[in-house]
């Protein structure tokens, strides 16, 4: 599906306007400790006029026609794009995570990393992450990369989603 830059697009976000939208598609987690598993996802990003996005994604588990049947993850937050290319994104789960992920745009490529992962008393053990977003043949294609669980920075999940909606 094709994606034109909205009219009414805060002029500050035109670096990130390929990813406005929702995205479907699947992904993978692999991590010390835990089994491998298949996931589906969806993504939707949205703007209302500010210099900011608001991102939304929630992993599930599928069947096997593909069809969520249970939720797992899901995170939600705020990208704010700088005039020199870098980008600050604050993100939070409902396991009790907050994050603040600081990030450079090069093109249909983010690139992120934690500057600070705060968690309340009962969340996960989890300390760091980087992450890479990119447009591939239309596709949004991301990585995840985590320190958890006293392992060092390693990788965690990855997908690729098709656009569904602009």
């Amino acid at each position: 599906m094709a994606f034109e830059i909205p009219s009414d697009l805060n002029p500050e976000l035109v670096a990130l306007a390929w990813m406005i939208g929702s995205w479907e598609g699947a992904g993978k987690s692999s991590y010390p400790g835990t089994e491998d598993r298949d996931f589906g996802q969806r993504i939707d990003i949205s703007h209302n006029g500010g210099d900011f996005l608001h991102y939304f994604s929630q992993t599930f588990e599928v069947d096997e026609e593909g069809k969520a049947t249970k939720p797992l993850e899901m995170e939600t937050g705020f990208w704010r794009p700088q005039r020199d290319a870098s980008l600050e994104v604050v993100m939070s789960h409902p396991s009790g995570v907050v994050e603040i992920w600081y990030g450079h745009i090069s093109g249909a490529k983010i690139e992120l990393a934690t500057d600070a992962v705060a968690r309340t008393k009962t969340a996960p053990d989890y300390t760091a992450g980087h992450r890479l977003y990119g447009n591939v043949e239309s596709d949004l294609l991301w990585t995840f990369d985590r320190a958890a669980e006293g392992h060092p920075l390693q990788s965690y999940q990855w997908g690729r989603l098709k656009r569904v909606s602009s």
